[in-house]
């Protein structure tokens, strides 16, 4: 094992660690350098299907990109998918294992450390270095036991450790010298240097702080690294990155699109390339507020817990806001989850996710979806049915859906029909994820509606060039050579 490492650890949750380390990733690859993302533990329900045929978060796919590597399933071999409030789906090595309580989950997590370590080898065989991300807090001392996500994998594995601070939070100097004042002394040991993020303003007005992190912690601080502001063009870790409504930045709206926000929403990240589109709003409702009356477009998303948020969906009244925009003529469009919400019925006899039963649906496609344990994890390439555009994505679920609406189906995929559509068109289902990236079909979907010059832009061409950008800002605000000189080989055996 001669790969490198250094971990990335946050004194808080979204203090920027997935951004950091896709930024360091495309940086150090710029570099010559071969460059490895990894994630022990991730949770989120927001993933990519990976090369190997498994599952992964989402950051780490786009980190895996920004280093210009394909995703597999070493990257993130422990990925928890929360499925209610205190219980989620565990995945292990891109594959789905089953669903526990937390209390389960964290009194039994040891175990996974093995597999951990193993991917981490995995990856360090062929590569120069390998960029670690942590999960929530470093500081979370009352779950260090059995740990895999932190200082548990970072002692495993002998990896030192940067800490991140988000300054716009506030209190940076507290939370970065009171996490190493609170951790036990041997993780405390792996520490190498602490890292201020997100700063706005005069970087200079910080210098006096700087210097006292560092007098605190024996540690040098590096940084601070200005506010990114093109961030929001990449896929967000997780849902605290839809927690308010979206709305284009021109206010030059033509096409106004509604997506209820489900408490379990999945794979959100398949509205961003409409979130760039010049001539779109797209407004994700908060729970407690109707949908709006003038949607040119609802968008039913992806969900971890279908019949448990197409309860929640009634709850909000969304399901006479849907039904009254379809009456007036208006599409409606179900991704995955909501695909299923869109037929006559979901049906869960195993209790996949949740309790056995089955739930009546919206009834606006003549469908049926039966939940079986077996996940359909696969890339796709196909055409539309309504257009002929090419379409690429990605199928990530549970269960079978039939029905004869399926006879009308939403595209082709190898030849064969996925999906679903209305006689009249206005009720769309499919559980292809990823499909509005494709240019070609997301223009001629939206001219369809009304915008004008859709899908002009090259949505993956706009990744890239933030992703460069990203990989620019670090290499201008922070001293890379110092932070690469702070990595060492991992001592595991």
């Amino acid at each position: 094992m001669s790969a490198k490492a250094l971990m990335m650890m946050g004194t808080g949750s979204d203090a920027g660690k997935s951004l950091i380390v896709a930024g360091l990733c495309r940086a150090f690859t710029r570099r010559g350098l071969r460059v490895m993302p990894f994630k022990p533990q991730n949770m989120s329900n927001n993933a990519a299907v990976t090369a190997d045929g498994g599952e992964i978060g989402r950051a780490q796919a786009l980190q895996a990109r920004a280093a210009k590597q394909e995703p597999t399933t070493a990257m993130n071999p422990v990925l928890l998918k929360p499925e209610h409030e205190t219980g989620a789906q565990l995945v292990v090595r891109g594959k789905r294992i089953g669903s526990m309580p937390a209390r389960e989950y964290f009194a039994a997590r040891g175990r996974y450390l093995e597999p951990v370590l193993e991917a981490f080898s995995e990856l360090s065989a062929k590569a120069d270095l390998v960029l670690v991300e942590g999960a929530g807090s470093a500081s979370e001392i009352n779950l260090r036991h059995n740990d895999i996500a932190n200082f548990g994998f970072a002692r495993a594995a002998d990896v030192p450790v940067a800490i991140v601070g988000d300054i716009a939070r506030g209190g940076v100097i507290a939370s970065l010298v009171g996490t190493l004042a609170v951790i036990e002394k041997d993780d405390a040991a792996l520490v190498v240097a602490t890292i201020v993020n997100r700063f706005q303003g005069d970087p200079s007005l910080f210098e006096d702080g700087r210097r006292e992190i560092e007098k605190r912690t024996g540690r040098p601080c590096f940084g601070p690294i200005p506010f990114f502001e093109r961030a929001s063009l990449l896929p967000a870790e997780d849902v605290l990155g839809l927690q308010e409504a979206t709305e284009n930045p021109s206010g030059k709206k033509q096409i106004l699109t509604a997506v209820p926000r489900l408490p379990r929403i999945a794979n959100f990240d398949d509205l961003d390339p409409l979130r760039t589109e010049p001539g779109v709003e797209l407004v994700v409702v908060p729970p407690g507020q109707p949908l709006p009356r003038q949607a040119d477009l609802i968008i039913i998303p992806g969900s971890k817990s279908t019949r448990a948020d197409l309860a929640f969906l009634r709850q909000q009244g969304w399901d006479i806001d849907i039904k009254a925009h379809v009456r007036s003529g208006r599409p409606v469009l179900g991704l995955c989850g909501g695909f299923q919400m869109l037929g006559q019925s979901i049906a869960d006899p195993e209790g996949l996710e949740g309790e056995a039963g089955t739930s009546e649906g919206l009834g606006l496609l003549d469908v049926k979806t039966v939940l079986a344990p077996a996940k359909q994890l696969r890339v796709e390439q196909g055409t539309d049915t309504r257009f002929g555009a090419a379409l690429t994505g990605y199928h990530m679920h549970l269960g079978e859906t039939a029905g004869p609406d399926t006879e009308r189906p939403f595209a082709l995929v190898g030849g064969a029909p996925e999906g679903a559509m209305s006689a009249d068109g206005l009720v769309m289902g499919t559980y292809l994820h990823g499909l509005f990236a494709a240019d070609g079909f997301r223009g001629r979907f939206l001219k369809e509606l009304g915008a004008k010059n859709a899908g002009a832009q090259n949505y993956e061409n706009q990744i890239e060039r933030v992703l460069d950008q990203l990989g620019e800002h670090l290499e201008q605000h922070l001293n890379l050579d110092a932070l690469l000189a702070l990595a060492r080989p991992s001592q595991l055996k």
